[in-house]
Order: structure tokens, then sequence, then C-alpha cells
């Protein structure tokens, strides 16, 4: 059992708002104090720019970001070349929706495959793609059990589908997908398999190999990392011919008036200067989480979703979606954007709306809802303050009270 009032100590922000209930680290969650001094020192005695040079600063915040590297590999059990650093899951699935473009050469006669659950990160920069080269898009829909609906999808990815994109975990409801089932249809129709992983690494253990995946990505700022911190990771054979589609210094070996010449990744998918001292508060971020116990802060997360579904379920009123550490829940009549407000007013930090995943809340048949994530720093006291908040929101705007 995780010691929440001693974890809490560890966090700057609950020192300076102590009766702050934070539910919202599904958008963005709290950095610790060890991950703010690690980028600090960087600054105050490190500052540098990375590889090629010779002078000792420039040596002390190279070996700083490689180190780095290394680190955010073991976390996602991963090798460290196969680490490319970016400015988080939206720029990572940006970037390799370019170089995608750009190596598969996609035509008419080709589809792009994703589920409905997608984050607009992935829903929109993949819609765009296939808007671009003029190719099938398909939508992957849900089961009446709300599950995505396999049987659809073994027929949606076929011959045709030669990129396949299903999320890890629903930044909306917290489902967490059977990967594996995507990766195994991708990988007989011959189609890249793209996870994203953004609600999934710093919240609940991660494998990269047991997800399937050619490709996975996630963001820094939601599993205790600076915000502009992300990683996208492939695989070796992958990144050998995938192309680069950003281009600038530090990713070439050669070039000439007539062509340049690439670096071996990750380097080619690294141009100009890098957010340094992200990565290296990243790196401290997941040095953080495996001390903490990635099963610890699974369960205590799970544990104190369960708590708050129960307790919803009991309010006249209240739809509850959730589990796995995230719970999305509406009430009749009221917008989700009043009962937050209703919320806030507690001091309760949770979201509302449609969570860039609107294709989603639409198949749920509500036009938002509300989101409260739990952390490893949140504890059942916070249960307890939102579940009486909702209820104050209902005897408000239902009741009438």
């Amino acid at each position: 059992m995780l010691n929440v009032s001693k974890i809490k100590t560890d966090f700057p922000i609950f020192t300076k708002y102590p009766d702050l209930v934070y539910l919202d680290s599904a958008a963005t969650s709290q950095t610790p104090e060890r991950v703010i001094a690690a980028m600090d020192s960087y600054y105050r005695e490190s500052r540098g720019n990375v590889h090629r040079g010779g002078y000792a600063l420039s040596v002390r915040a190279s070996e700083l970001y490689e180190a780095s590297r290394a680190e955010a590999a073991r976390f996602i059990g991963a090798e460290a070349d196969e680490i490319i650093f970016t400015a988080g899951a939206t720029h990572a699935m940006n970037m390799l929706a370019r170089s995608l473009e750009d190596t598969l050469l996609l035509t008419k006669n080709d589809a792009i495959v994703i589920s409905v659950m997608e984050h607009h990160s992935v829903f929109v920069t993949l819609q765009e793609l296939a808007k671009r080269v003029g190719c099938g898009f398909r939508v992957i829909p849900l089961t009446v059990k709300g599950e995505l609906d396999k049987e659809e999808a073994a027929r949606m990815i076929d011959g045709r589908a030669k990129i396949v994109a299903v999320t890890s975990v629903s930044n909306v409801t917290g489902m967490k997908n059977d990967t594996r089932f995507f990766a195994d249809r991708a990988n007989k129709a011959g189609a890249i398999f793209i996870v994203d992983a953004a609600q999934h690494a710093g919240h609940m253990p991660i494998s990269v190999r047991e997800t399937g995946a050619d490709f996975l990505f996630f963001s820094g700022h939601k599993m205790c990392g600076p915000t502009g911190t992300g990683v996208l990771w492939g695989k070796k054979e992958r990144l050998e011919t995938l192309k680069p589609g950003y281009f600038g210094g530090g990713a070439v070996a050669e070039v000439t008036e007539k062509d340049a010449e690439f670096l071996a990744s990750p380097a080619k998918f690294e141009p100009g200067t890098q957010n340094i001292a992200g990565a290296i508060g990243l790196a401290e971020a997941c040095r953080h989480l495996g001390e903490v116990g990635m099963d610890n802060i699974a369960e205590h997360s799970r544990g104190l979703a369960r708590k708050t579904i129960s307790a919803l379920k009991e309010i006249q009123g209240v739809t509850v979606y959730g589990n796995e550490g995230i719970v999305s829940f509406s009430v009749a009549g009221v917008h989700a954007h009043d009962v937050a407000e209703i919320l806030a007013r507690e001091n309760i930090a949770v979201r509302a709306g449609h969570h860039c995943a609107e294709p989603y809340v639409h198949v749920l048949s509500v036009p938002a809802v509300v989101r409260a994530s739990f952390y490893f720093y949140n504890d059942e006291a916070d249960v307890e303050k939102l579940v009486a908040g909702v209820r104050t929101a209902v005897s408000l705007f239902v009741n009438g009270e």
C-alpha cells in the first residue's frame, strides 16, 4: 500500500496548495521536486549543446542526454537506439505520419485503419494523411459492450491496410485495449502497427515488445515529467527504413549540392537542438516512477477508480464510464462544464469536454463528459471529496436545492 501522505511531500504543488484535490493527471500530471532539480542542475552546471562539442560542458551535456535516452529505453523495455526524443505524443504522431507518408508512398488503393477511441492527435493526423494521398480511412467501431469490435477490425485490416493505429489505453474511459490482437492482424496484412501509449506509460507497467507495436509513443508530462517532452519508439528494422520527416543539422552525415546522407537512427530523426533539459527531466521521472513501482501505481489508481465508480453509481442521474484509473461520467440534464465548475469551486480539479476524442464521446451518446483521473498521489479522501462535490452539483442543477 502506498503512503500517499509521504508521496505528496515529493511534489511542490501539494506543499503550495495543500487543499488541492488534483484529479486531472490524464491531461497533465504534477512534477516531483527531483525532476525539477535535475533540470535545474543541467541549466546551472552542465549547460551546453549535445554532440560534436569537444569542450567539457558539451561532453557532460551529451553524456546526460544519452543517459536519459538509455533510462527512457529501460522504462519501456527497449534499446537506447530505438528511442527518439520528441516534444510529446502529438509531435511524435505527426512526425511519424510525415515519415510514413514519404516511406510507404500510399496510393488510393491503400487504407489506413484506426479505432474510434483514438485521441485527435492520432485520429485527425491520420485522417488528414488519408485525405492527402486519397487512400481509404476506416474506423473500428465499438461493440454493444463498449469494447473495440474485433470482428469488424479483422475485416477492415485486409490487404489494402498499410497503417493500423489503436490506442493502448483510452484517455476518456481508461479502457485498456488488447493491442496484441490488432498487432497480429496488422502483421498478417503487412501493415505498420502504431500504439498511442500516452495514458499507459507511467500509469501501469509497459513493455513495448508485449504490445506488438512497430511504433509506440507517449508524452513525458503525463508521467511526472516536464511539458514539451515525449518519446517515439520504433523497432530497429522499421527505423532503419523509415525516412526522416524533419531536416536540419545534427541529423546528416554529409551534405552536397545535390543530396544529403543521413545518420543512423535515432540521430536522423532528431535534427537541430533538442530539449536537453526536458530529456533529463523525463529520465528522472522514469527513475522516480520506477522506485515507487509501476505495479503499485497501477493497482493504487485502479482501486481509487473502483471506489469512485461504485460511489457515483449510487447518485441518481449520474452515468459512469471508466476504469483503470480514469473515471468519466455525465449528469442527466446538466452540461459537463457546469459540473466541473461546481467541483472547481470546491478546489477539485477535473476536466470536462470530449477530451480530444470527439468521435468516441459521440459514440457514448453524450455531448461531453466530466473526467476524473487518478494517480499515485491521490487517496480515498480525494474520492470522498469528488463524490461529495458531484452530489452538490446534482442538488443544485437537478434537485434545485
